[in-house]
Formats: C-alpha cells, structure tokens, sequence
C-alpha cells in the first residue's frame, strides 16, 4: 500500500519546483528519486520519508536542523544537501545527484578486493568522515550502501544527518542504524560519537578486505549481539596473507571499547595513508581468496536503515533493533573480564544465567607496538646472549661479552629513540601553506621536517605560482620520512565559451549547461534580420576562454524595429511617395482615383493603413483624388426664381439672387453660370426681375 503512495510520485512537480523523474532506490526510512530542479535546470536526488516520519512533527523540527548543518558541509568526498521542506504531506530532502553506483554494487560483483584497492576506495570515506567530525556532525549510518562511486571515479559519503534525526526522536529503547555496521555502544543505548562512525568504518574495511561481514547471524539482533560480546577478529583470518598492519588496523578501529579506537576520521586518516605508504607492493597487490557462498541467504542482501522490534518477520529488510521491555545489561565482575549478558528468549544468544560469551579486553594499537617492539628488544637480547660461556671457568671473558652485549643494546635504543623521537621517524605537524609562493611553502615544510614534492594543479582561487595546499592536509600529524605532495596553482582551469548567436534563449541555456556556464543578465534590441526571440550576440564572446560559472550576458532579437506610418493625406501624390520613402515604407499608387471636392486632383485623398506601425520594407497603398465632381448648370432664364433655385440647389448647386425692381414679377431674367460644366457646390447667381 506504501508502495503505491509513494509511486504515485513518479512525474509529479513537488513544491512547484521539482519534478520526479524515477525512482532510484528505497530504504527503512525513504525513498529516493531522481528529480530535476527545474528552477536551476539541474538533476538532483530527491529523498522523500515515509509517512510515519512525515508526520512527525517533532522529527520534521529536527531533520530540517540537521539538514541546515549537514548543507554547511562543503567536501569533496560528501554528497551535498541542497534543500529541506515539505509539501502537504511529502517531507523531503533534496542532495546532489552522484550518477554511477554504490560500494555495495562493487563488492557484490567483484567480493573481496585487493588491498592496493580497498585502502584507495576507503581513503575518501574517511576523508569526507573526518571533515564531518571536524564539523561536528557524525554519520551513525557508515555502510557500503552509502558510499557512492561516480562514472568519473570520484567517491562521496552519503546520508549524512537523516540517522541522527531519527535517534534524536524515537525512544530511547530504539536503535536507528545498519546491524551489520552498528557500534557496540550504539546497541547498548550509549550516546554515539565520531568513534562510533571508525567502528563502522572498520566493519567495512573488514569486509573490503575479506569479501564478508565478520559478524552474521539468521536474525538482526544475533548479528547486534555479536558486535557487544564479540571481538572482530584479523581479517588475515578470512584471507590469508594480508598484512599485519591491515589486521591491527581493522582491530583498532572495531575495538569493542570505544576509548582504544581512534578518536575521530581525521586520526584514523592519518594511519591509513601511513600503512599505505609503508606496505610493500606484493602487500597492496594480494589476489583475494574466491568469495564463498554467503553464511545465510540474506548475508549478502544490501542493508537498509529502518526501526522495528524484536520478533519481526524473517523476510523483512531489517537492519536496525528496538530493545523493548529487557534492555541489554552491562555486568562488571572484579575478577573476571566484563561480560555483557542479552536478554532471555533472544535466538542464537544465550540467555540470562547460561555461559556468556566473555569480551576478552586486548591493548589498544599503541600499547601493542610498545609490546611488539619490547619482545624484538627480548629477542634480540636472548640472540646475542651465549647459551654457555666462551671459556670455561673465566669470568672476566663473560663479563666482557655482557658488557659489549650491554653497549649494543643501549646504542640501539639510543638510535631508536632518536629516530622515533627527534630523527626522521618522529611525527609532526603540516602547516598550512595555502597562498604562499612555491619556495616560501618548501621552506615551511623543511622546517618542520618534511620533503615536499611540488605538484601542479588548477586552482579557481588561488594565483598562478601560489600554494593551493598539501597531501596529506595541514594540521594533520604525520611522520617526519612520509613524502609530501605540494600542490601548486596553474590559476584557474579556462574553457571555451560557446558561440551563442542565432539560438534561441532555451537552447542558449542548454548550451550554457553543457559547458558548465551559467546564464547572465538578458537584454534585447531590435534587428532588421534576426527572428524575435533569438540571440544577437553574448558578453564574453563566443569562443573566449573563461572559468566554469562564468556568466555569460546575452542580448536576445525584438524582430525589426516598427516604423510609424505618416500621414500624407492632402499632400500631392509625388510628395506623398517621398515622405512615405524617406520613412523607409514603400508607396503604392491606388489604380482608381475618386472625386473630392475638397481635395484637389492629383493630390492624395486616402491612405491604407491611416496610422500604427509598420516594418521597413512594408507597403502603404495611396488613393489619389481626381478634383471635384463636374456638374453641367442648366439654363432656367425666363423661368420662375423660385423653380430654378430648387432646380439648381438639387443639382447640388449653391443659388444666390439678385432681385431687380424688387423682383416683383420673380422672372429670372439671367443667369451666371449658365449651360457650362462646373465643379458640384459651385456658386450659381440668377438676376430677378
């Protein structure tokens, strides 16, 4: 039923901003999408919760706090989160789009890696964790699922945050993270740190390295109790021939005391790049054994996030435990290692009462190499000590051979504790070098004991000839013999702009895309030859080199610039086709012409269209008068005036009178004009007598 809400997504615009595309994967807690941002026309991975988190205000208030502080994250090796919000009822978290697969689709096709490879991949893992440390944020959900591997190599963390949303809401009886991954004091319901992410992260490692989990079980809480009663033992264990510094390094980092991991990804960092360089080739490039077949039919199924409760269906993806009514109890006995007992009733543990798995407590990484370097002191002691003496009887000859022996022995520990404390062995810290010119880093960096090697690189921020940084980071302790890589600027990476002109503002942006460009301001102008709608021309111009980002101002065509049409009625037809030419239209004579009494002929008497505008070039058609109409004046002479005048005013004549004597026979005795041809609404004068 969830799967239907959830699908009906599927080419929905959500927040009237993102549009769902497919569905990528889906999880305890969400599911996600591939989505475009169709406000910055890019792709994105569209997390929506489920419902029963949704709905949860007081998780909602805490997710979006987490999301603000996870977006403030800006690494290399961590997906980044764009937005936060919710729409109705869909809860949301948009992050950058990682096209390729995940470390899980690795290790299910390839199982366990070389080592060479596994440390390559782990690397920026840690790296990403480590600047999430230093930020103050922890993962609490480190598994192969979440680390993502572009189709352009780069590697990225992610989910970071939604985990410690949901530990931060749900009770505290509740578990929110993968089983197989999970930090033993996770399952005993102690607060998380950034040792708890280290302790997932060795799980991973371990699994890298060997092609399995070390820990696995029929259900969930077997696999969670075997992290607290359990100690993860030398993947060498699982595939022969790995070296020592790998075994003592997955066991560092998966301690059961949490106080004998390293303190955060930073300190484990710094050791991992310092077996890297120190383990040989035939080392890094150990063939892995053939994977077996998995311990249990889900052993290899990919892990998922989600929160149930013991007792839960066996065909469920559960990976993460509630402890409900008998939390697990922590027993310290003076004379016997502490031994942590789970409830009764659990399968594949032992109940209370029963023989519990004892937690054997073993040094920490530090104590170990004193003891390892304390037994070659004894082995070398017991080597140079002869098992009977040289001559019989004469102890001034052994009293010389153990002073000699003596001598050796202090002079060794003398080179050996220059060497690790003042000599080439002794650690150190990088300083920063970030802006400083080539020779000023190198004597930065010999002065605090290190041999730099400078490496060019394309830097946005940083000039030409400057420092952009080193490897390993500065701040970070490393030993003195450790080779450094300095990082010099070559300026910023230039790319060729691409020409814009004729496209219209879509396939302009489309472009702009392609070559990782942004889009500027948008202006535009009139042309006589270029379509409304397309570009004029750019700023910078096509074809110059420029920086990712740049932003290109475009100049878009309004179509040809409208002209208003003159008015040249009453103006004679040769000045009217010249006003109409010089306006930059085209006149164009009427074949008829029409009587007007007021306008005169040969001068201009309509005009189609009278006014509005018009593009140069276009036509205006002139109709052209030919004079007043020609009316012939009868002759009325000897007829009465009053006959005549209605006669002529008919005819469209205007009459005037002249009475003679008074007019007193009202005869028209003459008449002007008279049997001629005149224009209509002529004057015509008649003499009454």
């Amino acid at each position: 039923m969830q799967e239907q809400v959830q699908d009906q997504l599927l080419g929905t615009l959500v927040d009237g901003r993102y549009l769902v595309r497919s569905r990528l994967a889906r999880g305890g807690m969400s599911t996600v999408y591939l989505a475009t941002d169709q406000r910055l026309e890019r792709d994105v991975a569209f997390k929506v919760l489920h419902p029963h988190l949704a709905n949860d205000h007081t998780f909602l208030q805490r997710l979006s706090q987490e999301a603000k502080a996870a977006a403030s994250l800006s690494h290399p090796h961590v997906v980044g989160v764009l937005d936060q919000g919710q729409d109705g009822h869909t809860a949301y978290l948009v992050m950058e789009y990682v096209k390729g697969h995940t470390l899980r689709d690795l290790l299910n096709e390839q199982g366990a890696l070389t080592p060479r490879l596994a440390l390559a991949l782990i690397d920026p893992v840690i790296a990403g964790l480590a600047a999430a440390h230093a930020a103050g944020l922890i993962h609490r959900d480190v598994k192969p699922e979440n680390v993502l591997i572009a189709d352009d190599g780069r590697i990225k963390v992610g989910d970071f945050g939604l985990a410690r949303a949901v530990t931060s809401t749900t009770s505290t009886g509740s578990l929110i993270g993968t089983v197989a991954y999970v930090a033993p004091e996770l399952v005993l319901g102690k607060p998380a740190d950034a040792r708890s992410d280290v302790y997932s992260a060795g799980i991973m490692l371990y699994e890298m390295l060997t092609g399995r989990r070390p820990y696995e079980g029929d259900v969930p809480i077997q696999v969670a109790y075997q992290h607290v009663n359990s100690v993860v033992g030398p993947p060498s264990g699982a595939a022969p021939g790995l070296a020592v510094d790998l075994d003592e390094l997955v066991q560092w980092c998966t301690a059961n005391d949490a106080e004998q991991r390293p303190v955060d990804g930073a300190a484990l960092l710094a050791e991992l790049r310092h077996i890297r360089t120190t383990l040989g080739d035939a080392q890094l490039d150990l063939q892995p054994p053939l994977m077996r077949a998995p311990a249990h039919p889900g052993a290899q199924a990919e892990a998922q996030t989600a929160i149930v409760t013991p007792g839960a269906p066996r065909n469920e993806p559960t990976e993460a435990l509630a402890v409900t009514g008998r939390p697990t109890e922590v027993i310290s006995r003076q004379s016997n290692p502490t031994t942590v007992i789970p409830p009764s009733g659990i399968p594949g543990v032992h109940a209370a009462g029963s023989t519990a798995t004892q937690q054997v407590p073993r040094p920490g990484k530090r104590e170990l190499r004193r003891l390892e370097r304390q037994e070659e002191k004894d082995r070398a002691r017991a080597a140079a000590t002869s098992v009977r003496s040289l001559r019989e009887g004469n102890p001034r000859r052994r009293g010389l051979i153990w002073a000699i022996v003596v001598i050796v022995l202090a002079l060794l520990a003398t080179s050996a504790g220059w060497f690790f404390g003042m000599g080439p062995g002794s650690p150190g810290t990088i300083p920063d070098v970030k802006n400083r010119t080539v020779a000023e880093a190198q004597q930065l960096l010999r002065t605090a004991g290190f041999q730099s090697e400078p490496r060019d690189v394309f830097d946005d921020d940083v000039k030409a000839g400057f420092a952009v940084g080193t490897d390993p980071a500065s701040g970070l302790v490393v030993r003195k013999f450790q080779p450094i890589a300095l990082f010099v600027s070559k300026g910023a990476q230039l790319f060729p702009l691409p020409s814009l002109a004729g496209l219209t503002l879509d396939q302009a942006k489309d472009e702009l895309n392609k070559a990782r460009m942004t889009l500027g301001i948008v202006t535009q102008a009139h042309d006589e030859k270029a379509p409304a709608g397309t570009v004029l021309s750019q700023e910078p111009a096509g074809t110059t080199p420029a920086r990712h980002s740049t932003a290109v101002a475009l100049v878009l065509s309004k179509g040809p610039q409208p002209i208003p049409v003159p008015d040249v009625r009453g103006m004679n037809q040769d000045d009217a086709a010249k006003a109409l030419q010089d306006a930059g239209l085209t006149a164009q004579i009427a074949p008829e012409t029409v009587n007007d009494k007021k306008v005169p002929k040969g001068a201009v008497v309509g005009q189609s269209p009278a006014n509005g505008t018009l593009i140069r070039g276009e036509t205006v058609t002139l109709t052209v008068s030919k004079g007043p109409k020609m009316v012939k004046v009868p002759s009325f002479v000897g007829k009465q005036a009053a006959a005549a005048r209605a006669a002529l005013e008919k005819l469209g004549f205007e009459v005037v009178v002249n009475n003679v004597l008074g007019g007193f026979f009202g005869t028209v005795r003459d008449q002007s004009p008279v049997d001629t041809d005149v224009p209509e609404d002529s004057v015509v004068t008649l003499t009454v007598v």
